[in-house]
């Protein structure tokens, strides 16, 4: 058994896998990967779900013809279809006792500081509680400005949410190929792309299929996400046993490595956005359970609060005698961190109304700067 199956993987599935090439949403099939999906949890794997087939779910239930793509009636399908695609779902994996919950994003949902953490921390909620989480674009309010446009590219933004280990993009091709398979028979897959370069965008070509991404948006999603740290592999959800069988360990589809590890991607992203002149200062206690414990930062061990942040900005920890230990990303603004500041976790919601978790800092969220091993 592969390692991976112990780890955090974001499966997202388009629009062409869920209706097997025709015009309305193909059950068995969605049933088959409901089962792949049950099985790699009782496995061990963390699974975050990104599914297309709002709009397809939609025009099934209306019964519109499928060559109409102006986006009033795209977002009129989306409403209708989200909510049947999304019963279908809750349904199925209520078969496996597995809860669901549904998440629409946006690009301007991850731009944003607010939003962008407030979505991490509920996916990362749900995960920690058994929960799966079913995301899709909210197309019912996306206008471009603020479209992430695919779900190809969508599931790579949502791997660098959640830290994820692999990201497994299921098509209707089983990879990329040297050539378009659809035009050319000698064209070959490709099982392993180490960088990704011009000449594979160049292999990838132009979109053929139903859905709103080609392979185009794909090797684009996989240059996201392996440089956010996640594998990924683009397969055809249409083979058997596929979830499973790639996170065994087995060389389907075409893989492509991540260029950095999680823990070095995560670390650059958050030393990246240091806000100046923040500084939090923590007492002796909380300074070595950072460094000695790898403990998480709480309201009781900070002593004082210098400068002017934000909830989700990174922000300089320092011990009592002026020593940089850390940097991480607050769950409080540098106003409310200084009411709370030297109280028990229990106190934050009596003293604010309010609050965003006990921690000030999540070590998942931390980088430390003394003593890092």
């Amino acid at each position: 058994m592969s390692e991976d199956t112990k780890r955090r993987i974001v499966v997202k599935i388009g629009t062409n896998v869920l209706t097997a090439g025709t015009d309305q949403l193909y059950r068995p099939g969605i049933v088959a990967l409901v089962q792949q999906i049950a099985a790699a949890r009782v496995q061990g794997a963390e699974v975050v779900l990104v599914s297309s087939g709002a709009v397809a779910a939609g025009r099934e239930r209306l019964r519109f013809p499928p060559r109409r793509r102006d986006i009033p009636l795209k977002q009129l399908l989306a409403a209708v279809g989200q909510s049947r695609l999304m019963h279908l779902y809750e349904q199925i994996f209520d078969l496996y006792g597995i809860p669901v919950a549904q998440t629409l994003l946006t690009r301007e949902d991850l731009a944003d500081r607010h939003r962008y953490l407030n979505a991490r921390n509920t996916l990362l909620a749900c995960l920690m509680h058994g929960v799966l989480p079913i995301i899709n674009e909210n197309d019912v309010v996306a206008v471009n400005e603020i479209r992430v446009g695919d779900n190809d590219n969508l599931s790579a933004l949502v791997a660098n949410l959640v830290d994820a280990d692999l990201l497994l993009i299921l098509s209707d091709i089983d990879g990329l190929y040297t050539a378009d398979p659809r035009r050319d028979p000698s064209a070959t897959r490709i099982a392993l792309v180490p960088q990704i370069t011009e000449a594979v965008y160049a292999s990838a070509g132009g979109s053929h299929t139903r859905g709103t991404g080609g392979m185009l948006t794909k090797i684009q999603a996989a240059d996201l996400a392996t440089r956010s740290g996640a594998n990924v592999v683009i397969a055809s959800g249409a083979e058997q046993n596929v979830i499973v069988r790639v996170l065994a360990g087995e060389a389907l589809g075409t893989r492509f490595p991540a260029q950095a590890t999680r823990v070095e991607s995560r670390k650059r992203w958050i030393l990246a956005e240091t806000v100046r002149h923040s500084r939090v200062i923590a007492d002796d206690g909380a300074a070595r359970a950072l460094l000695e414990g790898g403990k998480s930062l709480l309201p009781a061990g900070v002593v004082a609060v210098e400068g002017d942040f934000a909830r989700g900005q990174t922000v300089r920890v320092y011990t009592a005698d002026a020593r940089e230990i850390a940097r991480g990303i607050t769950q409080y603004a540098a106003a409310d961190l200084r009411r709370i500041r030297g109280l028990r976790s229990a106190q934050i919601a009596e003293t604010l109304g309010f609050d965003y978790g006990p921690e000030v800092v999540h070590r998942d969220d931390m980088v430390l700067l003394k003593g890092d091993g």
